[in-house]
């Protein structure tokens, strides 16, 4: 069974920073383009960031370019998020999925974690 469990989201004040990670099992993630996705109270799952398994090739949403990084560690199974200049409008549940950016469309694997940007 593939299991994807996030972790590392918390309450932070705007300008601060978080690691997320999202750590794999039933699957090896080296296989797979690997996608963040969000969702706010009340919206939609947005994407966030992907990263590819060739390259590694990285990409991001507008709102999150040049403040967020995404990561990963194929040894570890694991995928990470580095969240810096957070602002209030980043404030969401936070999932990791398989896949590209069409991982907007499927309800997430995992539960989450929740990141609070809040002063």
């Amino acid at each position: 069974e593939v299991q994807l469990v996030e972790s590392g989201g918390g309450l932070v004040q705007p300008g601060g920073s978080l690691r997320l990670s999202c750590a794999a099992s039933g699957v090896s993630l080296r296989f797979f383009d690997m996608t963040w996705v969000r969702q706010a109270p009340g919206k939609g799952l947005e994407w966030v960031s992907t990263i590819t398994t060739r390259g590694p090739t990285s990409y991001y949403a507008d709102s999150v370019k040049g403040r967020f990084t995404i990561s990963r560690d194929n040894a570890k199974n694991t995928l990470y998020l580095q969240l810096n200049s957070l602002n209030i409008e980043d404030t969401a549940m936070y999932y990791c999925a398989l896949g590209g950016a069409e991982a907007v469309t499927r309800t997430p694997r995992g539960q989450g974690t929740q990141v609070t940007v809040s002063s």
